[in-house]
């Protein structure tokens, strides 16, 4: 999971993509880059930790140009630690490129031995992007073989590249003296959006992995990128668009909808906000039909993206909706922190309880997912240690009970606290005196019902069924064995545990000084 961001304008462009990766820093905290373009020369500064962190004033200055785009990365492939694999990525032939990617490759491996034996191209990191931009060079290469590069040449190599790449992809890039370039895997499993502002004088044209990013920096959304769609913007700001796969759907992630996007983003036409609002009102039914409302006193979010679907809930079952936790944002995270016992103590320096709110009350705890059920089972127990007679506890998502392999962090099967249990038993290893989950068909009814046109949703966490229809248990099995060792002991990306900006504080700084990489690097 990854937030990326791309600019052309007729005036300096590295404040714009700076301001742009700090609304998307929720998409990734563990590194940062922008590449900038002034003619045909690239500059690039790219760092691990947080946008506000890894940009200095001295970096900015040294990234001059008026074509550029970003990305704040949290890796779901290739090494976590390895300061060669954050983003951007750049290749100097044919033209130069420089690229960013949001997504997971389900076929990197593959693709990387047919690089080398085949394509005579050499990929010197575990990195899914390498592969990425490779393919991308290559297929370039060979559609302007003795050509000028036209928005032509570029839509033929795009749809070559969806003919070899399987998984998901949202991705942005940099041809050096010619333009950017975007494109969405043909499913539409990662979002992609574009907008533009300023006059016919001075057109300027975003692409951004949510609608946020683009409001944001004063433009307005034109529309999503559609799957399998690239478009090309020139350095005049036109935009050249054509769809270039053969059986295009859309079905997006649903976890988007459920934690991963900011509240106030419309991806491919929902609401994230609205859907969350939603899924609070189905929660809420399930919640009726397993406690009577009049055993529960107050409802309680888990801090944050569990709020819509809290408030929503305890106004479908007439209950108080009240804030009973405090999050200090500015605590290290609990992954990084050697042993168990270390890591409750930290979930307790991240959340506090408000005692007025739990003491002799029936609470009913509302949290947007539950991943491995560690931290909500901490949770639960500092609510009783505040004085709540009864916990109870609702997810308003469904069981997480299988592997993601399409770019969430999500972690392997055995890690998963619901993947081959019951409820009774997650229950029990919680310690709730109830626990209430989303319903999987219900989930994608309410969600799907703000878009009558989206094909589906890509819900594999919860059912199980990966839309590309290319992944076998085998190759679940074999991501799972390479994936990136970097959280080893929280709920992972859900509730208080996720890579939300609001929830999680910085890196060890010194740690991201000494994997610093070299300051705005110029690429010739």
């Amino acid at each position: 999971m990854c937030g990326i961001v791309g600019v052309i304008s007729k005036t300096p462009v590295n404040q714009m993509i700076y301001d742009a990766l700090l609304l998307l820093q929720h998409r990734g905290q563990d590194a940062a880059g922008i590449v900038t373009m002034q003619g045909t020369r690239c500059f690039m500064h790219k760092a691990r930790g947080m946008v506000r962190d890894v940009f200095r004033t001295r970096n900015m200055r040294a990234l001059p140009g008026t074509v550029g785009l970003g990305q704040v990365r949290y890796p779901t492939a290739g090494n976590a630690y390895s300061e060669e694999e954050a983003q951007p990525f750049y290749v100097n032939a044919p033209f130069g490129i420089v690229l960013v990617h949001n997504g997971n490759l389900t076929n990197a491996a593959a693709l990387k031995k047919e690089l080398f034996d085949v394509d005579r191209r050499h990929i010197n990191t575990s990195s899914d992007t390498e592969v990425l931009i490779n393919v991308l060079a290559h297929e370039l290469d060979a559609a302007t073989s003795g050509k000028a590069l036209t928005p032509d040449a570029v839509f033929a190599a795009v749809a070559a590249v969806h003919k070899r790449l399987k998984g998901s992809y949202a991705v942005i890039a940099l041809i050096a003296g010619h333009g950017l370039l975007a494109f969405r895997d043909p499913y539409g499993i990662r979002p992609l959006s574009f907008g533009a502002g300023g006059d016919a004088d001075d057109r300027e044209v975003i692409v951004a992995s949510e609608s946020v990013a683009i409001v944001g920096s004063g433009h307005a959304v034109t529309r999503d990128v559609v799957p399998g769609e690239a478009i090309f913007i020139d350095l005049d700001g036109k935009v050249h668009a054509r769809q270039c796969a053969e059986r295009p759907m859309l079905k997006p992630c649903m976890f988007e909808y459920v934690y991963l996007a900011r509240p106030d983003s419309v991806m491919d036409g929902v609401s994230v906000y609205q859907a969350r609002l939603n899924l609070g009102e189905t929660l809420a039914q399930r919640v009726i039909s397993t406690i009577p409302p009049k055993d529960i006193d107050v409802v309680i979010p888990i801090p944050e993206s569990s709020r819509p679907s809290a408030m929503q809930l305890a106004q479908r079952i007439g209950k108080p909706y009240r804030e009973g936790f405090v999050k200090n944002r500015y605590v290290g995270r609990t992954f990084i922190m050697p042993g168990q016992e270390v890591r409750k103590k930290s979930v307790r320096q991240k959340l506090n309880a408000i005692e007025v709110e739990f003491r002799n009350r029936n609470v009913l705890l509302v949290d947007d997912s539950i991943v491995r059920g560690t931290t909500s089972r901490e949770i639960v127990q500092m609510a009783r240690e505040a004085g709540a007679r009864k916990v109870y506890l609702a997810s308003a998502a469904p069981p997480v009970r299988f592997p993601n392999v399409y770019g969430i962090d999500m972690p392997t099967a055995n890690e998963l606290i619901a993947h081959e249990r019951s409820i009774e038993e997650i229950r029990a290893f919680i310690g709730a005196d109830a626990l209430i989950y989303q319903d999987v068909e219900a989930m994608k009814r309410v969600v799907h019902k703000l878009n009558p046109a989206l094909d589906g949703f890509e819900a594999s966490c919860f059912d199980g069924v990966y839309v590309t229809g290319d992944v076998s248990p085998a190759d679940v099995a074999a991501l799972a064995a390479g994936r990136t060792q970097q959280h080893d002991g929280a709920d992972g990306i859900a509730g208080a545990e996720g890579p939300n900006p609001d929830e999680m504080a910085s890196g060890d700084a010194a740690d991201r000084s000494r994997l610093a990489l070299q300051n705005a690097t110029e690429l010739a």
